[in-house]
């Protein structure tokens, strides 16, 4: 995490007073759940609540005699609790706390990730609905193709992330369990409820079969789709940074006042923010093999896993919270050249409706093979023409063709881009309902 692409609502999650304070949390509910079941006494789990303190640097501080977190964090603690510490932490180990920890944590970035993304949607709802029927060139293999519209480029989008909506509240779902299982997970010395009351009060369920861990599967799975989110992301960045090409220039960042795009080129209007997120992305997608990686742990535990997790946490959720708020800004801010639009798809002289005319000389009884070379040697004509800057009219050429034997008024109406709009509204309805 750097502050440069860091939101703060998404760094207090990973902040050590945010930790250490679900550490004591978890610590005083088992505290509760021990007194409850005559364990410890009821009056020592009392007082964890109302003296227990903890202070970061001090923790720091005993850490670097002890080389242990937990160890340093329960010192510091019974400095404030007093003599009743000595019942804090019955039959717990430090991965109890540690993954119960971390996957508080992981839900509480979880539900700020589905939040971003419900307010993504939003914005491309919005430019959908608003671009409906604004026709643009459709492109394959960066190419023109046949028309679309630009309300279609952002239902599209809004479509990928309803589903990447989805895919984050399954992982929160799958990451959102707790563990107090003590030594190798066995509860040999902690009852089974202290974790199942532990887990209500933290907001998780909890785990089946923990070992002395949470098992890392569902760590993977978890940052397996922050990268699939992430990847999306980058998507539709890639897009609007070749729609915003100077060759091209369907559509563009905004650019406010006062900006500068180069310190030498004063003419400048960069796609800052959608490469940016290019480059996000890239960030968020670094943490998937680590995490697949930690699966594979010895026998009931090993903390191989532990100094990844530290920083793929807070890296990932955070650079992902970034990155869709970000996303957000330029999809509400995006400058849409509807003129342009129309001025690119003329450049070719109506080569875009070569399969309207392919398929009308196959329904007149044209071979497929005779019609394709019909077409084709016409539109190299046109391309031709484009090459060395001139001009070529697709459907004069059409029309002079002996060999096409449509009428010239058949052609006139294959020449029409509402064709390639009629079923907008089918579409729309599947994606918005």
């Amino acid at each position: 995490m750097i502050p440069r692409y860091t939101r703060q609502v998404a760094a207090d999650i990973w902040a050590p007073e945010s930790k250490f304070q679900i550490w004591f949390e978890i610590e005083a509910h088992a505290c509760d759940a021990l007194a409850e079941r005559g364990v410890i006494p009821a009056e020592a789990a009392k007082t964890v609540w109302e003296k227990g303190q903890f202070d970061v640097d001090r923790i720091d501080e005993i850490e670097r005699e002890v080389k242990h977190d937990v160890i340093a964090f329960l010192t510091n603690l019974a400095e404030y609790v007093g003599p009743d510490a000595r019942f804090v932490h019955q039959g717990m180990t430090s991965s109890d706390v540690l993954d119960t920890c971390l996957n508080v944590q992981l839900v509480r970035s979880a539900d700020l990730l589905i939040e971003d993304t419900e307010r993504l949607l939003a914005a491309f709802k919005k430019r959908a609905e608003e671009h409906k029927y604004t026709v643009c060139i459709g492109r394959s293999h960066g190419i023109h193709a046949e028309p679309t519209t630009f309300g279609l480029k952002m239902a599209q989008a809004y479509a990928e992330f309803d589903r990447n909506l989805e895919r984050l509240k399954v992982a929160r779902k799958e990451i959102a369990t707790c563990a107090i299982s003590g030594a190798v997970g066995t509860f040999a010395h902690i009852d089974p409820a202290i974790e199942a009351h532990v887990a209500e009060k933290m907001g998780l369920e909890i785990e089946p079969v923990s070992t002395q861990i949470i098992p890392r599967d569902r760590h993977a799975a978890f940052f397996a789709t922050l990268g699939v989110v992430a990847s999306s992301i980058e998507r539709v960045a890639t897009e609007i940074r070749h729609l915003q090409r100077t060759e091209v220039l369907e559509a563009e960042e905004y650019f406010s006042e006062g900006q500068k795009g180069s310190s030498a080129m004063p003419h400048k209007r960069n796609p800052v923010l959608t490469e940016n997120l290019t480059g996000l992305a890239r960030l968020v997608r670094m943490a998937v093999m680590p995490a697949m990686e930690n699966v594979a742990l010895w026998h009931e535990r090993d903390i191989s896993h532990s100094s990844v997790e530290r920083g793929i946490g807070p890296d990932a959720t955070v650079t992902l919270d970034f990155a869709l708020n970000r996303l957000t800004g330029v999809i509400e801010n995006l400058l849409v050249y509807p003129e342009l639009m129309q001025r690119n798809l003329d450049r070719l002289g109506g080569l875009v409706f070569s399969q309207r005319v392919l398929l009308a000389l196959t329904q007149a009884g044209v071979s497929r093979e005779d019609s394709y070379r019909l077409v084709q040697r016409n539109a190299m004509v046109v391309w031709d023409a484009a090459q060395t800057g001139g001009e070529a009219d697709f459907l004069g050429l059409l029309k002079a063709d002996e060999g096409v034997i449509l009428s010239d008024d058949d052609l006139d109406e294959l020449f029409d881009l509402n064709f390639h709009t009629k079923n907008v509204d089918t579409i729309f309805q599947r994606v918005f309902g």
